[in-house]
């Protein structure tokens, strides 16, 4: 089985920092893709940030600047810090991962999903 932990999540005062993390653990071969996704009421879910196995980054445009993804490999683990949050970045943050179990079979799976609140 494939799982995906989810940490750093809460609540957070606009112009604040928040840090999430999520690990893989399970039968992994390699991991080839990993990234942030969001879902707040009333949107669609969207992409916040992805990142390759080799380092290479997309961000959306609203966090350009403002979110970092990185990865660790060793430890199966992709990260996003985020900052200068604003009311705007509430949303349940979802970690996704685009991986392979073996060598030929790949499969995407995703973390149960942290809350994000920025309010005053």
């Amino acid at each position: 089985q494939v799982q995906l932990v989810e940490s750093g999540g809460g609540l957070v005062q606009p112009g604040g920092s928040l840090r999430l993390s999520c690990a893989a653990s399970g039968s992994i071969f390699s991991i080839n893709i990993m990234g942030w996704y969001r879902l707040a009421p009333g949107k669609q879910r969207e992409m916040v940030a992805t990142i390759t196995s080799g380092g290479s980054t997309n961000y959306a445009e609203s966090v350009k600047g403002r979110f970092t993804i990185s990865r660790d490999n060793a430890k199966k683990t992709v990260y996003l810090q985020m900052s200068s949050l604003s009311p705007e970045d509430t949303a349940v943050y979802y970690c996704n991962a685009d991986l392979y179990r073996t060598v030929v079979l790949r499969g995407q799976y995703w973390g149960q999903g942290t809350q994000v609140t920025v309010s005053s």
